[in-house]
């Protein structure tokens, strides 16, 4: 945005952060003007870059807040998303570069937490988005030698031209600065997105931390029988919640029961469900219409169309993008929500796809925006809709988002009462995401995907040991015979035994329940720890392919009293006495350790 003159505010003058360029090199020829102010933990900056001179200067992109962090062993946090489903915390290497564009980076992946956060062993610094709404800016960072570098970067498809005496604002920002990893960051962060704009955090209903067991073990081929037929076993082993996902639907967009499940068998399925004493939740990919479907030929004023006129195209169905912020999307998605949970008897969604977190701009003149890139700026208020309209329709209804790989869209957050591991590539991605979301959001379920997706798919322990929700695809007695993966998640004796194992030890523990404590940072500290307290008792759990009896500090205790340590997972529980003034332990352990540490007494 381009305004003649500055605002009459207190000012620093030219911080050497702050650049602007053309054609990749620096304009030397403006003046910059920054704000500050407190925010808590938060530096608030407000950057203006003013034309002092008698001749029109011109920009094509702008960064800000710039900051560099030195260091051989550097670790980050940059939660984009892009098709290549990266974690979102990892090492940055000698002559590493991500770019962290925070609006579409492929077809159907974009968005993402407006955060950036680096840190070495002794320093950690971030910087982020203090703005209202998510806004098509990235957070580049890049590593020389043993300097690593974030700066906030906007980028100007039409190059700004700079009148004499004209300003070019950038958005508001924020840098901070500590030590420790990217939690208590992403922790201020929200809170003064709460303060300032009112951003409301989630708080899930109870129902939101029972035990799942999803349907997709038996794939999209699925019959009612299948699923009926594998509710004893389910309920025997303690699962709460029954999930039945893609499959069932005409096509993406035609939401209705195909020939093969029917509309009764929707309703013999949930029947089946609640009279097993459990609930049922339904996959739903939400915003997509298949090419071929009937929704897009009779209704084309839902679709988003792009600059060109042509669609947007989400890549794992072979669909197009409905226009997120069109009236006509959101009254076909209202009904379809009274469907789904009244006539067909669901007690949730599991709402998923990649193309959930952002869209292209709408240049759909039956959407009705003063200008097309308000279908990404209002985005969340898709989710908005359709949270409200499932909580009346059934009060206390499950909405989990899960954007498939993706780092979730930081301003979807507060219409969703479940989070999800997301079709995590491994273990290590079930717990980071798991810290970031505690981090935004304390009081929001989050559900560890099926375990089947975790290293060697039985990794109980890296679900429950950070308070994940415990879930599951097994097939029983016996696999679909049509399914790609047929017998891959067969309810084998030896997952059965694992099953009767952890499912107790989730529900007698609830850690998801729980408060997670950062007391150790992410890549630094060895082996990976987190820890949860829940009702006075500490709750630690340590994650490396091998520990060899090295000490490990059990942070967080009182040096005045003593503990009883008991190792609750392990298949003979052995518990130890340990003093709070040299709380030391030397576990030997293969991929995990988990711990519950009990206050035993005050020492004089």
């Amino acid at each position: 945005m381009i305004l003649m003159g500055l605002a009459a505010l207190a000012c620093t003058q030219q911080p050497a952060q702050d650049c602007a360029y053309k054609g990749g090199k620096a304009v030397r020829n403006l003046d910059i003007v920054t704000w500050t102010e407190a925010a808590g933990p938060l530096t608030l900056r407000k950057v203006a870059f003013v034309n002092p001179g008698n001749t029109d200067v011109t920009v094509d992109a702008i960064e800000t807040s710039a900051l560099l962090v030195k260091g051989e062993e550097v670790w980050s946090f940059q939660p984009s998303s892009t098709s290549a489903r990266k974690d979102w915390v990892l090492p940055v290497g000698e002559g590493f570069y991500q770019r962290n564009f925070m609006g579409m980076n492929d077809s159907d992946y974009g968005g993402g937490i407006p955060l950036v956060s680096l840190w070495t062993r002794d320093t950690c610094v971030s910087i982020g988005l203090a703005e209202p709404v998510l806004r098509q800016v990235s957070f580049p960072v890049s590593r020389k030698g043993n300097r690593t570098r974030v700066a906030l970067r906007q980028e100007f498809d039409t190059p700004v031209v700079l009148a004499p005496g004209d300003t070019l604002f950038a958005f508001k920002q924020f840098v901070t600065g500590g030590k420790g990893d990217f939690f208590q960051p992403l922790r201020a962060f929200a809170s003064y997105m709460h303060d300032s704009y009112g951003w409301q955090a989630p708080v899930s209903p109870d129902a939101a931390y029972e035990p799942v067991w999803c349907a997709w073990g038996y794939e999209r081929t699925f019959t009612v029988n299948e699923v009926i037929g594998t509710l004893p076993k389910v309920a025997e082993l303690g699962f709460q919640w029954v999930d039945i996902d893609d499959g069932y639907q005409i096509c993406e967009g035609d939401w209705d029961a195909n020939e093969r499940i029917g509309r009764d068998g929707m309703r013999r399925m949930t029947d089946a469900v609640h009279a097993a004493g459990l609930k049922a939740k339904l996959w739903w990919a939400p915003m997509a219409a298949d090419s071929t479907s009937s929704l897009a030929s009779s209704h084309p004023e839902m679709l988003l169309r792009k600059a060109d006129g042509s669609h947007e195209d989400i890549s794992w169905w072979d669909s197009w993008y409905l226009s997120p912020v069109n009236p006509y999307t959101w009254a076909y998605t209202a009904a379809l929500v009274d469907r789904f949970l009244g006539e067909w008897g669901f007690d949730g969604f599991k709402l998923d796809g990649q193309h959930l977190n952002l869209s292209e701009p709408d240049y759909n003149p039956a959407s009705g925006l003063s200008a097309p890139e308000e279908a990404q700026e209002r985005f969340p208020a898709f989710f908005e809709q359709l949270y409200k309209r499932a909580q009346l329709q059934k009060p206390g209804s499950v909405v989990q988002i899960c954007p498939c790989g993706c780092a979730i869209n930081f301003f979807n957050l507060p219409y969703m009462n479940q989070a999800v591991a997301s079709d995590p590539t491994s273990s290590a991605q079930i717990r980071m995401k798991r810290m970031a979301y505690a981090a935004m959001c304390p009081d929001l379920a989050y559900y560890a995907d099926h375990v089947e997706l975790s290293d060697g798919g039985l990794d109980f322990a890296s679900q429950v040991g950070v308070g994940g929700v415990i879930g599951t695809k097994f097939t029983w007695p016996k696999a679909n015979p049509d399914a790609t993966e047929s017998g891959g998640s067969l309810l084998t004796p030896e997952k059965e035994a694992l099953l009767r194992k952890w499912v107790p030890i989730y529900k007698e523990k609830m850690l998801s329940r729980g408060t997670y404590l950062n007391l150790y940072t992410y890549g630094i500290d060895k082996p990976e720890a987190h820890v949860i307290e829940k009702g006075g008792v500490m709750y630690y759990s340590f994650y490396a392919p091998s520990w060899q009896g090295e000490p490990i500090t059990l942070r967080g205790l009182d040096s005045a009293c003593s503990y009883t340590v008991t190792e609750y997972t392990a298949d003979q529980p052995v518990s130890y006495t340990l003093s709070g003034t040299n709380p030391v332990i030397t576990p030997v352990f293969k991929d995990n350790y988990l711990i519950e540490v009990k206050l035993i007494s005050h020492e004089n």
